[in-house]
């Protein structure tokens, strides 16, 4: 009896269970189709490969909706129109634009909506036909290196040729001897390292001598605003004096042209009598000092002869 009781319990459980996620199932299937929607189509211009029908709709990263359905435009079979459903009130506006986005790695495609200013009209607001509001798709940046697959193409061909051009045996030949010529060069400055030691130290010791004569020439510098500073101090002074010396100087000059014109006349008779008797008065100065130097050497011979006169004594003989 507890067997079949059990039983009838797990049984009774699993039912209720059923029941419970067949009414969520259509709680969740009447909330989706009770939401409202707005109906766009999106045109491609380039293949839609992995994109599906239930693919993400996504504007600015945020998901607002799905692809309802996927088909080849009528008018033009090039061109792929996929028509999209988003959550209403979504600012789909005039320029919005749409591209394709490559989810990871896993090869699915989603649509990309962006763009929209604030001040442009909203796109279902502005559609005037019949049909759905259309958004023209821009080129995906994957269809872009697609296209422009063959330029990479060619410009790597282009490369290819120049680099076998440059590694031809002439420039292999010309590299093998600037290698022998690098190593040469590293021998010889490996040789000569003592010697190289020897002219880094020397040109340290320049360098701490040239410190040294700078710091010097800094103080002598230093010495010399100081001197220049006093001068600028004093030269006001200096300037002052010398003008006031020049004035002087001036007026000594203007005295000295009103004394001369004053006494022209007598610098005139000088000139013309007294100078005639310079030449007189001086034949005599030269005389008398003829005379004086002849006694002057008589007195410095015979010094007696100042006391005792002229006459020389008679020398007495018994």
């Amino acid at each position: 009896m507890e067997t079949k009781a059990h039983h009838v319990l797990i049984g009774a459980f699993t039912l209720a269970v059923a029941v419970l996620a067949m009414l969520f199932a259509l709680w969740a299937a009447k909330t989706v189709s009770d939401r409202q929607w707005d109906e766009y189509e999106v045109v491609f211009t380039e293949a839609v490969t992995g994109l599906t029908r239930g693919g993400v709709v996504q504007y600015n990263g945020i998901a607002v909706g799905d692809v309802a359905e996927l088909k080849l435009d009528a008018a033009d079979p090039s061109k792929v129109v996929a028509r999209i459903r988003v959550g209403a009130g979504t600012p789909v506006k005039t320029d919005t634009t749409a591209k394709l986005a490559f989810v990871g790695l896993t090869g699915l495609v989603q649509i990309q909506l962006s763009g929209g200013s604030p001040q442009s009209p909203m796109l279902k607001d502005a559609h005037e036909d019949d049909g759905l509001p259309r958004i023209a798709a821009q080129e995906s940046a994957f269809a872009k290196l697609l296209n422009s697959s063959e330029d990479i193409t060619t410009t790597a061909s282009d490369v290819l040729i120049r680099i076998n051009r440059m590694l031809n045996d002439e420039t292999v030949e010309n590299v093998s001897k600037t290698m022998a010529n690098l190593e040469q060069v590293t021998g010889t400055l490996a040789a000569e390292r003592g010697e190289i030691a020897q002219l880094l130290h020397d040109a340290r010791s320049s360098a701490e001598r040239l410190d040294r004569v700078l710091a010097t020439a800094e103080s002598t510098m230093g010495g010399l605003d100081r001197s220049v500073a006093a001068l600028d101090k004093d030269l006001p002074q200096i300037l002052t004096k010398l003008d006031r010396t020049l004035t002087e100087f001036e007026a000594l000059s203007g005295n000295a042209n009103a004394l001369v014109a004053e006494n022209r006349g007598a610098v005139q008779q000088f000139s013309r009598d007294g100078l005639t008797q310079v030449g007189p008065t001086l034949a005599e100065l030269r005389s008398v000092l003829r005379q004086l130097n002849r006694a002057a050497a008589k007195i410095e011979e015979r010094p007696s002869s100042l006391v005792l006169g002229s006459s020389t004594p008679e020398e007495f003989t018994p």
